[in-house]
């Protein structure tokens, strides 16, 4: 069997034509030059792709690939970034002595995707799954920080920080709150990016404001962007 074809044929010409997209936007015509495939069969397979959202439309109708691939490589990464999480956070909290959390957003909230309890004492606890406000706490500012203009713009309005704070947030790399989320609760992130160098995630620390002071940052800034910068990294040459 040729290495470039699995024996499905339909199969084996929808990625062909995926596979042309990826260098840019292609009209019919030009999708059939390059890839072979007759006129009739690249059209229907062309706007199948697009009733699924693997290919799209540019302004002037030519064909590009569609939102639906990106959602797939995130979901992707996601499953590579949690593999690496759980060994990065335990040696997280062993460095610092204090629980530690990695939240990604979804829509206006963030939610906890993984956690190293602290294993004994006073300790801040973020359960698995736990969807908390992105209006308080330094993970949400790290997750807030690098979004468009737009999109910060709108989520001030409610939140607990103000446009300064995340300029800071830009400028040092890391974020830091002290009773914004919980009163008596303290914290520190700093952003994970995916291999486009987006924002993906959050990875920080959090505890009582009496062991981590009123500027945790000071403390712990460089142990929180080191892991994840070590996450980052590691998606960067792990992308697939």
């Amino acid at each position: 069997m040729d290495s470039k074809n699995s024996g499905v044929g339909v199969l084996d010409k929808a990625v062909s034509i995926l596979a042309t997209l990826e260098s840019g936007p292609h009209s019919l015509a030009e999708l059939v030059a390059v890839t072979g495939i007759a006129r009739p069969t690249a059209h229907r397979l062309a706007v199948a792709l697009e009733h699924h959202r693997l290919v799209s439309r540019d302004l002037t109708g030519r064909f590009i690939l569609g939102k639906r691939n990106g959602e797939l490589a995130a979901a992707a990464g996601e499953d590579r970034l949690l593999a690496a999480a759980a060994p990065a956070l335990a040696a997280l909290r062993d460095a610092t002595g204090e629980s530690a959390q990695l939240h990604k957003r979804q829509g206006d909230q963030r939610v906890c995707v993984a956690v190293a309890e602290r294993l004994s004492g006073l300790r801040d606890s973020v359960p698995v799954g736990a969807a908390l406000t992105m209006q308080a706490g330094s993970a949400a500012q790290v997750l807030l920080a690098w979004e468009d203009s737009e999109k910060i713009h709108r989520a001030l309005g409610k939140a607990r920080f103000t446009a300064a704070h995340l300029a800071a947030v830009r400028r040092r790399g890391w974020a830091q709150s002290v009773g914004e989320r919980e009163a008596g609760v303290a914290s520190v992130s700093a952003p994970v990016r995916g291999p486009n160098n987006k924002v993906i995630a959050a990875v920080g620390i959090s505890g009582p404001i009496e062991r981590l002071g009123r500027q945790p940052g000071r403390l712990h800034a460089a142990a929180i962007v080191a892991t994840a910068t070590k996450l980052s990294e590691y998606l960067a040459k792990n992308p697939n």
